[in-house]
This record gives C-alpha cells, structure tokens and sequence, in this order.
C-alpha cells in the first residue's frame, strides 16, 4: 500500500502509517530499529531496493531523507515536506517512508526525522553516497547508536580513510570494511592452521579500492609485519601473499568469485569469496548495534603509517656501455646515434722553450756554392 502526502508535516505522516497498517490488517509494530537512509534522488532507488531486501532479516522502519535542490531564489525560500508512505508488500517487512525536503526545511531534517523514529528502539544512519567526513557531528549521525558510510562511493577514499581515522567516534563503520569480512575470516583460519611466524605480507588489489587498504591496515596492526600495498587491475581484492617462516601462505582470487587458498605443504584449496551486494553488507552491519574496536583500531592505523612501512625499493644500479668493436679506420659511436670524435692523445709536459721549437716552422738555409778553380794554362 502507497500513500502520497505533499506539503505534509511529521504529525500526518504518523496518521498515514497507522492507517496504513490498519489497512493491511497489521495494527501492531512489529519492527526492530529504524534505519535512516540520506541520499540523493540518483541513488534513492538503489539504496530503498537494499535496505527492502535486508528488512526481511532485519524488519525495521525506513525513513528515506531526500535534500531536493530548488533552481530558483523564490523556491528555495519557500520549505515544502513531500512525503511517501509505504505499508505491506511495498515496503518488504517493514515500514517506508520517503522524505523530499524542500527549501530551508533541508537544513533541519534531524526536525523531520526525530518524531517519525520508533520509541525505545535503536537508531541507524546510512549515507549511501556524499557520507560526511565526521558523522558523529552531523545532526541526522547524532540521533544514531551506529553509523553506516561507505568511502568506496567518495571521490578520494584514501584521503577520507585518513581523515576518519582522526574524527572516528564508537559507532562509527563502514561498508568498504564489512567488503572483506570473509577475507579476514579466511587468513584468520589459515593461521590458525600453522604454527608459524609471519615475517612480511602483500595485499593486492585496485588502485583506489578502500576495503585494499583496510585490510591491509588490518594485516599491519594486528600481526605487527611489514605489509605490502600492490596494485592489480581488480576486480576488488585479487589475493593476499604472507611470507612466513613454514614458507608462503596465499589466498589469491583472480576472478571476483572464487578464491584458491595455498599453504606450504598442503594441497591448495577452492574458497568461495564472491562479491558480495550492498543488501547483505547492510544486513551485516545491523547484526550488530555495539562498537566495533577492530575496525577501529585498524582504521587508527593509519594509511600514512601503512605507506612507512613498505620496504625502500632496491637502488638500479647504473649499467656499463658495452663498447662494440668498430672497424679499423671507422669513427665509434657514443650509443645515442651519434659519431664520437677520438680522444686527445695526452703526452708529457715539455718545457715552454722545446715546445715552442718544436712547434716552429724549420727554416731551411740556401746551400753553400763551392767556388770553382779553374786549370792553369800551359
């Protein structure tokens, strides 16, 4: 069942959803929490179809906040509230309502918010897309014992990573973290299964992936070794490599389906680590309301500290020409294509006098003529 409310306010919109349930035959609420979702118009659809399709392990009310940007300076003095009421097979398990705040009423939606949110029930806030840097000082964040971002979605999810590890506040998560949930699982049980000392890892995977550098964030901070950041063309993580001293352990998924799990000694193992879709990552996250001090301490980590401590690359050093034989009487070449001129025979220092004769022109003297005696006569 769907019910359209246009320049509505809080107090009708609860009329609407008791009416609704009423009209359905469900009087009773029956929901667990209430899941605040702020996004845009382009990604409202998507995020309402994964919060839908979590509701039936997690029944909940839906408040979807919407900010509509008014094109003209009269509109956006003007506040509206459009509401959409959503009860029954519309709504999944729960409950849906769908805010479109126009005007300066975008500005207070915590306003909006508070007096739609179920009583003596947990508060989640999901920021889908445009997440603030610190959501636990946003006015929507403050209502929440948990808040959901994802830096997956943001345009530079490195520096943002870096910039929450300064503002983390207890409830704070991230959906780029619960990614590698069965990754984190799956080397856990691999260690588990050796008795060895991990000397060194390599986490590969994209170049702008944040769960890459989590994971790696999470290598770092709880085995103390150096941990390696390369690059690969993805899809996601591609594999992970720990160097130990019973040999190499490698959990390499190539594909984004299935993984190959390979330890020193044993026959190497198919492993199912799919990708998983943004219903069951946000159904994983409202398992749990409580703090999560893993993420927590990894985040603190810091992708500055992980970036120290990569080993210094290896110094090149510098290749000798290799001089080819020329030709007895042919011009060499320095090997850039160009023809070299022979170098100056070094001789030894003469003395200025010497030099100079030596130099100088020889002067040749006209020969001497002997003078010619002639016979005497008889």
């Amino acid at each position: 069942m769907k019910i359209d409310l246009t320049d509505t306010t809080a107090s009708k919109i609860n009329k609407a959803l008791v009416q609704g349930r009423r009209a359905i035959g469900t009087p009773a609420v029956g929901m667990v929490l209430t899941l605040v979702i702020v996004t845009d118009e382009e990604n409202a659809y998507d995020a309402l179809k994964a919060a839908s399709d979590a509701s039936h392990e997690h029944p909940s009310r839906t408040l979807v906040v919407i900010r509509r940007v008014s094109r003209s300076p009269r509109d956006r003095t003007q506040s509206r509230l459009d509401a959409e009421v959503r009860v029954g097979a519309e709504a999944g398990t729960g409950e849906t309502v769908v805010l479109r705040l126009y005007g300066e009423v975008a500005d207070h939606a915590q306003s909006v918010v508070l007096p739609l949110l179920l009583p003596d029930a947990p508060v989640v806030v999901w920021w889908p897309v445009s997440a603030p840097l610190d959501p636990a000082k946003d006015p929507l964040g403050a209502l929440a014992q948990r808040r959901v971002t994802d830096t997956y979605a943001s345009e530079q999810p490195v520096r943002d990573l870096a910039t929450r590890s300064g503002t983390y506040t207890p409830g704070d998560t991230d959906l780029s973290w619960t990614r590698i949930t069965p990754w984190r699982s799956m080397l856990a049980a691999a260690l588990d299964q050796v008795t060895c000392e991990v000397r060194a890892v390599e986490v590969e995977g994209e170049e702008f992936n944040p769960s890459c550098e989590l994971l790696a964030m999470w290598l770092a901070d709880r085995l103390d070794v150096p941990v390696k950041r390369s690059l690969s063309g993805g899809p996601g993580l591609t594999a992970v490599r720990m160097d130990t001293s019973c040999g190499a352990i490698t959990l390499d998924r190539a594909d984004g389906s299935l993984a190959t799990l390979s330890i020193e000694g044993q026959p190497a193992r198919g492993v199912a680590l799919k990708r998983r879709e943004t219903a069951e990552l946000i159904a994983e996250e409202l398992r749990r309301l409580d703090p999560d001090d893993t993420y927590a301490s990894a985040l603190r980590y810091g992708v500055d500290r992980l970036k120290a401590s990569w080993p210094a690359p290896a110094k090149e050093e510098p290749v000798a020409e290799k001089e080819e034989p020329v030709a007895k009487g042919e011009p060499k070449s320095d090997g850039r294509g160009r023809l070299a001129l022979p170098a100056p025979v070094e001789t030894a220092a003469k003395a200025p006098a010497a030099e100079a004769t030596a130099q100088a022109p020889v002067k040749q003297e006209p020969p001497r003529l002997e003078p010619v005696r002639k016979a005497p006569t008889k």
